[in-house]
């Protein structure tokens, strides 16, 4: 008899979790060895059990999923990461894959497509839908073109960047930034600067500007500060 597949699973929502694990259990070749409610968590279960495949959501409080899926990657852990997010925009399977995933599913399909992207990516396969597939050949596309002179890229942030990027362009200090996504005003300030710093962005007004291209933020007044 096979041995089974051993599946860990990372995602903030215990109901999100639960459904999971009842439909994976429904399959008698997979085994679900341990869960996890945020990225934290999620790094030293995968590190303790070294499942053979992740299920890591992305917006997660604490670290989030990108964070952890570098992590994992810089450990070199051999666990497979299959990125399971509402997220569909090409921004969100850019950063998502050159992290690492091995996998990208969106949560509407994921009763139709997680077992098959189960089994790709125990195959040594990437698995990605064709319409993932041809949002994140677009993107890469428009990078190419950027380096001979005509389409500016597009900026990936993480979603924990994005979050904290729709905060703080909202005026909300970091304290408060901190206080609503469960990070430290130390934590807040270094997620400000790294996003800054990738956006070659110095002052506010451009980062709200951003914000607002991106449609992280309506054009309505800000709280100021």
């Amino acid at each position: 008899m096979a041995a089974k597949i051993r599946v860990a699973l990372a995602d903030d929502h215990h109901l999100i979790r639960s459904g999971l694990k009842l439909l994976l259990g429904s399959d008698d070749s997979l085994e679900i060895v341990g869960e996890a409610s945020d990225g934290t968590a999620a790094l030293q279960l995968t590190e303790a059990l070294q499942p053979d495949i992740l299920i890591l959501d992305l917006s997660m409080p604490g670290m989030d999923g990108v964070e952890c899926l570098r992590e994992i990657k810089r450990r070199g852990l051999a666990t497979k990461v299959i990125v399971l997010t509402m997220f569909e925009d090409e921004n969100y399977i850019f950063t998502a894959m050159t992290a690492g995933a091995s996998g990208y599913v969106q949560k509407s399909s994921v009763d139709t497509e997680l077992f098959q992207a189960i089994q790709n990516v125990m195959a040594g396969r990437i698995h990605l839908n064709p319409a993932n597939a041809q949002s994140l050949l677009s993107l890469l596309l428009v990078g190419r073109q950027n380096e001979n002179g005509n389409i500016p890229p597009t900026i990936p942030l993480s979603p924990r960047e994005q979050e904290v990027l729709h905060l703080y362009a909202r005026g909300f200090s970091l304290k408060e930034i901190g206080e609503q996504l469960c990070l430290s005003v130390k934590t807040v300030d270094t997620y400000k600067s790294r996003i800054m710093e990738k956006l070659s962005i110095s002052k506010k007004s451009e980062l709200i500007a951003y914000a607002i291209s991106q449609g992280l933020l309506e054009p309505s007044p800000h709280k100021q500060f």
